[in-house]
């Protein structure tokens, strides 16, 4: 009878977690929707008429449609061109010579029989908590090392960074077994060859979700472009975007604009469609490569489980 009794409870509980999980993915939809909803009305406005977005606000569905925002940002064509290479360089660049730095680094101070281990990992906190200023970076790197206008300014400032050290350290301590380096060790491989043919290749997990966040901040950023970047064949596409939306402001506060300018612009300056226009130029490739790199985040970042 107990026996009969557990089979009849078993569909009850079947349908109960069911039931449960009907409730989540309700929840995890709504969830997704209310992130996506912003996104998909910046596309639309990129592409609503100037003169709707003013008179009934942002809509999903505007009552008219007009490529005047693409069009004032695609004006830039050749510099828009420049910039997305020079973006493109320092990201690629930068992220690549970051995770090498920051792997040996990272290797360095996960080795206890390393003496200089606990200097190293004191000194790599300092920046974390200590900043000289921005004043002082400007004046060391233009001054001392003379590197204004240097493209390097935008590479070498973000090229180390402390919680991705200690991350891609966490992952060589707690997943990367220790036999492994002293079997090496023993076969007579050196620091050199134990790191590049054994470490390197068991850290790419690891490495990968590092390297998208670092691809992710140079790509967005725009402030050192700002501060040391004059010739336009160096400027990266953030600080080239940025010059387009004051340009587009410039036209709207001056009211001495030669009436050529604005019939080049189609007769209304597209302020608001512009802006998200510059959006999606800058999200885009960001957006495409991101599903690519998301299947690593969870197995690079949860350090300490199981190699499978």
């Amino acid at each position: 009878m107990k026996k009969k009794k557990d089979l009849d409870l078993a569909p009850s509980r079947r349908e109960r977690k069911t039931l449960g999980q009907y409730i989540l993915l309700f929840f995890l939809v709504l969830y997704t929707l209310f992130c996506a909803l912003p996104i998909v009305l910046v596309f639309v406005a990129a592409f609503s008429d100037e003169k709707t977005i003013v008179q009934n606000g942002f809509s999903f569905i505007p009552k008219k449609w007009s490529l005047d925002g693409i069009n004032a940002v695609l004006r830039y064509g050749k510099q828009l061109a420049t910039s997305y290479g020079v973006t493109i360089f320092i990201t690629v660049v930068g992220t690549l010579v970051g995770l090498l730095i920051m792997a040996m680094f990272a290797y360095s101070i996960s080795r206890k029989d390393f003496m200089l281990g606990k200097f190293l990992s004191v000194y790599l906190l300092i920046p974390m908590l200590f900043s000289g200023g921005q004043l002082s970076c400007y004046i060391i790197y233009t001054s001392m090392y003379g590197l204004k206008d240097n493209i390097a300014l935008l590479i070498l400032p973000l090229c180390v960074s402390t919680m991705n050290v200690i991350i891609l350290r966490t992952y060589i301590a707690n997943s990367i077994p220790g036999e492994l380096m002293e079997a090496a060790k023993i076969d007579g491989a050196g620091e050199y060859r134990t790191f590049f043919q054994i470490t390197l290749p068991l850290l790419k997990p690891s490495m990968a979700a590092v390297g998208f966040m670092m691809a992710t901040v140079y790509w967005n950023d725009w402030q050192n472009a700002l501060l040391y970047i004059t010739s336009d064949r160096k400027k990266p596409l953030q600080l080239l975007l940025i010059n387009i939306q004051k340009s587009i402001e410039f036209l709207l506060n001056n009211s001495n604009v030669p009436a050529s300018v604005k019939a080049a612009m189609g007769g209304t300056i597209p302020q608001y469609s512009a802006t998200m226009a510059t959006v999606i130029v800058v999200i885009g490739p960001i957006m495409v490569i991101y599903p690519f790199f998301q299947k690593y985040f969870v197995k690079g970042l949860t350090v300490g489980s199981v190699k499978g």
